[in-house]
């Protein structure tokens, strides 16, 4: 007789936990007893509310990504569900297609993580699981057999793809970006594959740049200085109106001005909420100031990191306003309910897309520049240290919460500040500048958001922070 596997024992002992969006770990803990847990924890956890017989599956061009998806198609079968396997596509492309089907759907993707960690995204089939459904997988007592090390090949269905490029190709004209010369910086992501053959179809004249067969990880948050120089290099040597490029799953864009200065997520974020007339937004904590003193909307809602919380607001705004919607500090944009854009209908996509936001930025006649000059001057820098223990970061925020005055005199601030403990901690200055400090949800990380009506002022405050804290000097 087959061993038999209790979900929530198996997940308890695996070292895999939610973060800000989905299960992450180490590849090495991504067993597949571990994944099969995970997976029929998942469909235990919603089958009460939805009716569905079929599971949609994609991943990311991680290395240990298909193996994770077979053990989840493994589990899922085990539970009389057939499986419908998208290969490797955009997380958003993955989240539409099946909430079209009705259908609940896992993303196999650690992101924008390191290269030794993977992960799992959940999607019901009205989209992204909630903070109450991860709770259910990781008490779920649903039983499994253990898995063998023979699992079976999938069978690749690209429709996922399709779906997700007529998505946009029905929305814009075939000459939308006619005349246009878009850099499409490819790298490992997962939407590498789509992105060039959709700018085309829109009339872009299309360059592909940077294209890698070892995984990259992305961050959007945080570029990397040799990131910063290829958008440079490149936007000078092509002549690019603009460059487009994602994290490792597609969910997060990366756009780069005619100068070849990546644009801020939210920077971008706003600007498409502007262009889109969204009434409404919900947006995390970290988010730009700017976002506000536009005065563009009629009612911003400030949440906690993570897409589940900025989507947990939907609800409460659809009640009010006709339009509404959210991005992140990453850029990742959610719309939170179907819109009309040129006449032309568009539906809600509660979870992070990365094209969205790049094509209707694309797609105005001023160049991105111009369109950032019409905003507040505040600017936003970002960082992170890597390798630092969550716990370390929850105890320097615990001190940081009774008085951060000894930092921010090491800083060259003196006088009293206000503090938000939304999520981590954000300090916010007499003169308006703005120190974020909170532990990454994703991985062992401490992030570092500064804002300043002054870029390298931002740039200089978030590197003079983190390099306090790594030297211990508070």
């Amino acid at each position: 007789m087959d061993s038999q596997l209790v979900c929530s024992e198996v997940i308890a002992k695996s070292g895999i936990a939610f973060g800000t969006s989905g299960a992450r770990g180490l590849v090495k803990d991504f067993t597949s007893d571990v994944n099969a847990a995970f997976a029929l924890a998942f469909i235990s956890a919603i089958d009460s509310e939805f009716t569905f017989d079929t599971v949609a599956i994609a991943i990311d061009n991680r290395p240990s990504s298909y193996a994770i998806a077979q053990a989840c198609a493994e589990a899922v079968k085990q539970h009389k569900l057939n499986v419908v396997y998208y290969g490797v596509t955009p997380t958003p492309a993955l989240a539409y297609k099946a909430m079209q089907d009705n259908m609940p759907c896992i993303m196999v993707t650690g992101s924008h993580i390191p290269f030794d960690r993977n992960g799992l995204k959940f999607y019901r089939p009205d989209g992204e699981i909630t903070k109450a459904d991860e709770q259910a997988i990781i008490t779920s007592k649903a039983v499994f057999n253990a898995l063998s090390e023979n699992l079976a090949e999938l069978v690749l269905d690209t429709t996922a793809s399709e779906f997700y490029i007529k998505r946009y190709t029905s929305l814009f004209n075939a000459d939308t970006l006619k005349g246009k010369k878009i850099g499409i910086y490819e790298h490992s992501s997962a939407g590498r594959d789509i992105y060039k053959s959709l700018f085309e179809q829109l009339g872009a004249d299309v360059v592909s740049l940077g294209r890698s067969n070892e995984f990259v990880p992305i961050d959007t948050e945080a570029v990397s200085d040799e990131d910063k120089q290829r958008a440079l290099d490149w936007s000078k040597e092509y002549g690019f109106d603009a460059i487009f490029s994602t994290d490792g799953d597609g969910d997060r864009p990366l756009v780069a001005d005619e100068n070849g200065n990546w644009l801020r997520g939210d920077i971008l974020g706003l600007l498409c909420s502007q262009l889109l007339n969204i009434e409404a937004l919900a947006v995390p904590v970290s988010c730009n100031t700017a976002i506000e003193k536009t005065k563009s909307f009629k009612e911003v809602k400030r949440t906690k990191i993570g897409s589940p919380y900025v989507i947990a607001e939907f609800a409460n705004l659809a009640k009010h306003y006709a339009s509404v919607a959210g991005f992140e500090a990453n850029g990742g944009y959610l719309l939170g309910s179907d819109i009309n854009f040129n006449g032309k209908p568009l539906k809600a996509l509660p979870t992070r897309d990365a094209l969205l936001p790049a094509l209707i930025l694309l797609s105005q006649q001023k160049g991105i520049s111009k369109l950032l000059d019409n905003l507040p001057q505040r600017f936003t820098a970002s960082d992170r240290l890597q390798n630092f223990s969550r716990a370390r970061s929850l105890s320097l925020l615990t001190e940081l919460k009774g008085d951060a005055s000894v930092l921010l005199s090491k800083l060259g601030f003196e006088g009293s500040y206000g503090i938000d403990t939304t999520d981590g901690l954000r300090i916010t200055l007499n003169s308006g500048d703005v120190i974020h400090l909170r532990s990454s949800g994703n991985a062992p990380e401490l992030r570092c958001y500064v804002e300043t009506d002054n870029f390298s002022s931002s740039e200089c405050l978030a590197n003079k922070t983190l390099n306090l804290i790594v030297k211990h000097e508070m």
